[in-house]
């Protein structure tokens, strides 16, 4: 009883906050209390539950638990991995520079596509924790799916990361006629820094080189919409510590190694400086970028304090209002969703705006 309990804690905390839904508002309390019993749950060490994680874990325990019944590993009855009919698409070297692809089945002419990118600090995460629900809703929609990995940053800093999904982006695009994909209408969306990376795509010039010998770096890594749940739209400290006041905010976990600097002192370095700002989507976002925002918060916008742990402040709904408000300067569009703002009316969901803008008459609009 006492893991079926668990189990059911843990889906109504993937259910209540995962793709497409608005955030609940205990959500993230149910988050820390499961953290604070099974701190293991916290695979990459950043001291807050991602979904991947909590599907993680939950399976992990329906394993042991079968494993205590006498149940064959492979056959606890727990949600299946969602199977990609083109998996594993190498787009470089590196074991993680792959993704997996969705096509829409039986599809008449070539259709929009949705890239998930995965959260995790930069330090973990993986491309296999989709729900079959959203490939469900896009595919009913006319719309593809695709699930990438990235290199980490064990395998070295920023800008690996971005310029991997850039590359994967641009190897869909260059075989976008086999799998039917239309390389025009192409959206990214992640948690965290899944997140992030969709939002540097969306803002961040071009790096498409037409004169290229490589056919698929000829391509463009432009999208049309990015998506973010509890996503950074900065990843300099210098901007975070003005937009929150608080002068001595302390970095997170993962900023070294994303960056690649040992400590606090290398933030004044002008070449880490010069980094930072250039890891910063919103440092990216110009008149000309068309790409539309829409951002999902579990928590409230809430008073950030020296005291408060980075798990809460790395993930602050001020990150979403800081764009919106740069955003809407320019007269482009970006919504922002949390517990205690407005409710969206427009869109209803992520997944709904993704769909209204990969299917509009006039992509982007």
């Amino acid at each position: 009883m006492r893991n079926y309990i668990l189990i059911l804690t843990c889906v109504s905390l993937l259910t209540s906050t995962g793709f497409g839904q608005a955030p609940a508002r205990d959500a993230a309390q149910r988050r820390a209390e499961l953290l604070k019993r099974f701190p293991q749950s916290d695979t990459n060490g950043d001291g807050v539950l991602s979904t991947q994680e909590i599907g993680a874990f939950i399976r992990k325990r329906r394993m042991e638990q079968g494993e205590q019944n006498g149940t064959p590993r492979g056959r606890l009855g727990n949600r299946p991995q969602v199977e990609a009919p083109v998996a594993n698409v190498a787009y470089g070297e590196h074991k993680l520079q792959r993704f997996d692809l969705w096509p829409v089945p039986d599809a008449k002419g070539p259709t929009p596509l949705v890239i998930f990118i995965h959260g995790g600090g930069f330090r973990g995460g993986d491309k296999s924790q989709v729900r079959s629900g959203t490939i469900e809703k896009l595919h009913q929609a006319g719309i593809a799916f695709a699930a990438m990995n990235y290199r980490l940053s064990d395998s070295g800093p920023y800008p690996i990361m971005m310029h991997d999904a850039a590359r994967g982006l641009q190897t869909i695009r260059h075989r976008a006629a086999e799998w039917n994909i239309d390389p025009d209408r192409v959206a990214c969306y992640g948690g965290s820094a899944g997140a992030g990376i969709s939002m540097w795509l969306a803002f961040h010039d071009d790096l498409a080189d037409p004169n290229s010998n490589d056919p698929i770096a000829r391509q463009s890594t432009r999208i049309l919409a990015a998506g973010s749940t509890n996503g950074q739209s900065a990843y300099d400290m210098h901007v975070f510590r003005d937009w929150f006041e608080v002068p001595d905010l302390e970095m997170g976990p993962a900023l070294p190694a994303f960056l690649g600097i040992e400590d606090e002192s290398e933030l004044k370095r002008p070449e880490i400086h010069a980094k930072m700002k250039d890891a910063s989507p919103i440092a990216h976002l110009t008149k000309d970028d068309q790409a539309p925002v829409y951002m999902l918060y579990s928590r409230p916008n809430s008073k950030v304090t020296k005291e408060t742990s980075h798990s809460i402040w790395v993930h602050h709904v001020l990150m979403g209002l800081k764009l919106q408000q740069a955003m809407e300067k320019l007269g482009l569009e970006c919504v922002v969703t949390a517990p205690d703002l407005p409710r969206d009316t427009k869109y209803g969901s992520l997944e709904d705006f993704l769909i209204a803008k990969l299917k509009a008459e006039k992509p982007g609009k």
